[in-house]
């Protein structure tokens, strides 16, 4: 038996009926690593010192034949944007290099509190600004169905580990799309919760308004298991939502009879792949002769959403950015005159060129004169996009659509065209200005047997919903099943 191929609520079966042990499956996922991460580079840390005690500690507790959670001794892989206590965490940034955080985001405390083993940090695009994950400070993640395929981005690293089997699950971040793109890249399940219901204290800051973190799975159940974990309200940030959470567990229903999913007509874009509309449409068919009620739906103000995204997604980076300046923490640079060069020097060297590239889009739309012909106008046609999905809702229970325009492209491919590149996240981009939660699961191949993502987004706060249709189509398909041939 392969451990490191399992599922979370495999090796927890097998971890209470004392069949394998937590070390033993942390140790065969660290083997893992050690064969194919020198093709894969998904990773950025190993914490192995960490990672076993923790699973030893596990497995005291199960010989004393204590009760364990869920999650309890499952090795799990996390984006290296999250602050972990004592552990480096660079964002993929040079600026961040050598940084150790003096304490613990809360996803990362509770997950601690449910004894979860932490293999290691995954590679992700800068600062989480980008669709590929070829633009780290450190190196580009490949896609492990094809090497030569980036494998989405930003939380590249944690898709590619999972798709992999280089951890049992991974937490990733999705601002415009970043753990939603490279599930679908990646064959693998990402959810992105609804905006204020996981808390982000201890994220890294990109776009404050848009960031959220969720998780990326083999399969829809582990994905509701770490919901359940993660989930919840947080006083120390001031955008989580204090509503009650509930068991998603439950919500594993094989059954959408009568559930209504609609299908917007603005996302069938010019451009798209026909082996992507066709996987996608074949879904639908699925869902309808599963006795789901199929309706077709506008939402008018889609075509605005790139150019929106990024006029406000810019904005809030450049703000939130300007803290890294070598003063306080990071990197500074020796040799500088002045405090200016200081500042200037070290922006220069630590970020880069996307990086960059965004900094000064979102300076030059929050300076004066441009505040309101760009900002304020953005900010205006986003509560119209709102609007949009509050009537969609009113009709329908899911919204279905592609994840991605197209399967994972070659590295470099799109590297020198940052607008191509900005047109991968066409399809995922709403979901983030609306704040609503979406899902992407795998509903087929290509000819070249890249994997193809289902979209399913839903009401705010709805998902448990989401869970249902998407664990419904998982149920009746095989594509969660096939694993990339690395060895």
């Amino acid at each position: 038996m392969d451990l490191h191929s399992l599922t979370i609520h495999q090796l927890h079966d097998l971890l209470v009926r004392k069949e394998v042990t937590s070390r033993e499956a942390t140790e065969a996922l660290y083997r893992r690593i050690n064969e194919v991460d020198a093709h894969v580079k998904a990773y950025l840390l190993l914490t192995q010192k960490e990672a076993f005690h923790q699973a030893d500690q596990v497995d005291r507790q199960i010989v004393r034949g204590e009760e364990i959670g869920d999650l309890a001794g499952i090795p799990l892989g996390l984006k290296d944007i999250l602050c972990t206590k004592g552990i480096q965490t660079t964002c993929a940034s040079k600026i961040l290099e050598g940084y150790i955080p003096f304490y613990d985001g809360t996803v990362i405390k509770k997950l601690k509190e449910r004894e979860a083993v932490f293999l290691g940090k995954l590679n992700m695009d800068e600062f989480a600004m980008g669709s590929s994950t070829e633009n780290s400070g450190f190196q580009i993640t490949h896609n492990p169905w094809n090497l030569e395929r980036i494998p989405g981005g930003s939380s590249g690293g944690s898709a590619a580990a999972v798709a992999a089997d280089e951890c049992i699950a991974a937490l990733g971040t999705d601002t415009g799309g970043s753990i939603r793109q490279p599930a679908a890249c990646c064959g693998v399940v990402g959810l992105k919760p609804t905006y204020g219901r996981v808390s982000r204290y201890g994220l890294v800051a990109f776009a404050s308004s848009l960031d959220q973190i969720g998780p990326i799975t083999k399969d829809v159940e582990d994905c509701a298991i770490l919901m359940n974990a993660i989930s919840g309200y947080d006083p120390h940030d001031s955008t989580s939502v204090n509503t009650e959470v509930p068991n998603y567990k439950e919500s594993l229903k094989k059954e959408v009879k009568g559930i209504r999913i609609g299908i917007p007509e603005e996302y069938w874009v010019e451009g798209m792949d026909p082996e992507v509309e066709k996987s996608v449409k074949e879904a639908i068919d699925l869902f309808k002769k599963l006795g789901a009620d199929i309706q077709s739906i506008s939402l008018p103000h889609t075509e605005y959403a790139v150019a929106i995204y990024y006029i406000i997604a810019t904005a809030e980076a450049s703000s939130n950015l300007a803290r890294y300046d070598g003063v306080k923490y990071g990197l500074r640079i020796k040799g500088y005159r002045d405090l200016m060069e200081m500042y200037t020097q070290t922006r220069a060297k630590g970020f880069g060129k996307e990086v960059k590239r965004r900094i000064i889009l979102g300076t030059y739309v929050l300076s004066a004169g441009y505040y309101e012909a760009y900002y304020r106008k953005a900010s205006q046609v986003r509560t119209l996009m709102r609007k949009d999905f509050e009537e969609a809702f009113q009709r329908v229970d899911v919204i279905v659509t592609p994840t991605a325009p197209t399967p994972a492209f070659r590295v470099g491919e799109k590297t020198e065209n940052p607008l191509q590149m900005y047109l991968s996240d066409i399809h995922t981009i709403p979901v983030n200005l609306t704040g609503i939660p979406a899902i992407s699961i795998p509903c087929g191949f290509n000819h070249e047997n890249l994997p193809i993502g289902l979209q399913i987004m839903g009401k705010p706060f709805g998902e448990g919903m989401l869970l249902r249709a998407a664990y419904t189509f998982e149920q009746n398909t095989d594509f969660h099943l096939k694993k990339p041939s690395l060895t």
